[in-house]
């Protein structure tokens, strides 16, 4: 199994993850790629190493062919070759597969991918050297990120090029970035000898079979969906934030959130939503206000009343994906594989789908709740509906424009959410002489869900700006002690109901409270209860 172990406390060093047999959780992966965590190599792990070695070193002596140890790949795979020739076969493999062209993919991502490569290494059923993997665990705590290019994946067999590049990088080729810290997203830019020379780490020379050990796997897609996870299970406590402060600044009622009542729908999600719900208006003066039977209201719109059943089957959505994670993180995944009886068997288990699924899924239930949200944020800038506030939440109407275009940023995210939300797991191109006829894409669908989860952080950020905006102007009336916290931190960036002035640094400077998680957190603080 792995361990995090905690950081020193008379050290600035990060945690440290101890990389074993058994999986990585979704947490130790974001602790290593996103928060700079090192390494640690699992002894009884690099045993089973050195033993599953032995086999393929038998196998290689063989003078029957084995794919990928005395053959040649893909369409090529009844190809022998010679044994002087197979430490030329595995860089040339490496070579030719770092064909990966664009942008260059971020640094947590990249990192993620390396981990999760490593972890299967040690796994003891891919047939690499020591050496090997204590080269990529060497790399990872020297802070040194392989450039690792945005196309070149079709999601089978596996992330192919992105972790090409990354072994490219091991064997002292191809280019990284060297970061001097976990919060050095750029690091500086140099060829891989120079920073493995800087490290002392000596490049490596591969044997039979490492070339594909090092590149056949899900890791870039399943990397980035660990890091997804993450990111929503913070976003999703946020929505539910954003709600509540739109359900109390619009004066709307908390009766909908009853727990009697979402016992007669028991989905799971939808009861840890309305809890949250019901744990951030509690106590709320404006709520109190309105109630009994002066209150002419018969209903709230959907985008309050029915915020639980959206935001729960998000919630729902994620848990599934997180399962798949899970499995996935459990996984041996090589082909050709070595089995714990000593057998060499190829497979499919490289192929995508699974993970590539639930990153669509996840881009379809990101797209539905910035929707939602956009639409609460419109109905505090419309007179007719928001109940006695300026329009436009404006200064001095008609001279003031307020808010009316962040909430057009909101609508323009919001389009192009629904655009993202178009599965590329339905997608598959032929590729390799028709030998890989049906592909995954699920590095596609990863790579859209990293600009889906952007754009539902902005988006939550005007509903915040929007509804703190909401709130103040309610005044005397009071909010709820949760959402009147978040309304203190939004006017701690300067976003205060005034004259019209320069929007965009505001909308970025919430956007990265609900980034950084701080939304969240105010709130949770104040209402004295966690938020699922």
């Amino acid at each position: 199994m792995s361990t995090i172990a905690p950081a020193d406390p008379t050290t600035s060093a990060a945690a440290s993850v101890t990389v074993g047999i058994g999986p990585l959780s979704i947490e130790e992966v974001v602790a290593v790629a996103r928060h700079g965590a090192s390494v640690a190599l699992d002894p009884a792990a690099l045993d089973e190493v050195a033993r599953s070695r032995a086999i393929i070193e038998a196998l290689a002596a063989d003078p029957e062919p084995h794919y990928g140890i005395s053959t040649g790949f893909g369409a090529l795979a009844t190809t022998f070759i010679a044994e002087d020739r197979r430490a030329q076969l595995q860089a040339s493999l490496v070579r030719s597969h770092a064909a990966g062209s664009g942008a260059e993919v971020e640094r947590e991502v990249v990192r993620a991918l390396m981990l999760l490569r490593l972890s299967t290494l040690m796994t003891g059923r891919t047939g690499v050297r020591r050496v090997t993997v204590e080269t990529y665990a060497a790399i990872l705590n020297a802070g040194i990120t392989p450039v690792v290019r945005e196309y070149g994946s079709l999601g089978c067999s596996g992330d192919l090029a992105p972790l090409s590049h990354c072994a490219l990088v091991a064997m002292g080729e191809g280019e990284v970035r060297v970061s001097t810290s976990s919060t050095d997203e750029a690091g500086e830019a140099t060829d891989a000898a120079t920073a493995l020379a800087a490290a002392g780490i000596t490049p490596l020379r591969l044997g039979e079979k490492e070339g594909l050990a090092l590149i056949n796997g899900t890791d870039g897609m399943l990397g980035m969906l660990a890091l997804a996870i993450d990111d929503l299970r913070m976003l999703l406590a946020t929505a539910d934030v954003a709600a509540a402060m739109s359900v109390e600044g619009l004066m709307g009622t908390d009766a909908v959130f009853a727990e009697d009542l979402h016992r007669l729908r028991p989905q799971r999600g939808q009861a840890v939503s309305a809890a949250n719900l019901r744990h951030l208006l509690a106590g709320s003066p404006i709520v109190a206000s309105h109630k009994g039977p002066e209150c002419t209201r018969v209903q709230d719109a959907y985008s309050l009343r029915c915020a639980p059943q959206v935001h729960g089957a998000a919630r729902d959505t994620l848990d599934h994906a997180a399962s798949v994670a899970d499995a996935e993180l459990a996984s041996a995944i090589d082909n050709p594989v070595l089995t714990p009886d000593g057998r060499v068997e190829s497979n499919g288990n490289f192929h995508g789908a699974p993970v590539a699924y639930v990153l669509d899924f996840l881009a379809i239930a990101v797209a539905d709740v910035a929707s939602m949200s956009e639409r609460r944020t419109d109905r505090f800038l419309d007179r007719a509906r928001n109940q006695g506030l300026p329009p436009f939440l404006a200064h001095e109407v008609g001279v003031d424009s307020g808010l009316m275009i962040a909430q057009y940023t909101a609508a323009g995210i919001v389009s192009e959410l629904k655009r993202l939300a178009v599965p590329a797991s339905v997608d598959s191109i032929p590729s390799s002489a028709m030998q890989e006829d049906h592909v995954s894409m699920g590095w596609a669908a990863a790579r859209k869900l990293r600009r889906s989860i952007d754009g539902l952080t902005r988006v939550l950020a005007i509903e915040v700006m929007t509804a703190s905006r909401g709130l103040a102007l309610r005044a005397p009336l009071e909010p709820g002690a949760a959402t009147g916290a978040v309304v203190s931190l939004v006017a701690e960036v300067g976003a205060v109901p005034g004259p019209d002035r320069f929007l965009s640094p505001e909308i970025e400077a919430i956007t990265a409270l609900v980034a950084d998680g701080l939304v969240r957190d105010r709130a949770e603080a104040a209402a004295g209860a966690p938020l699922a």
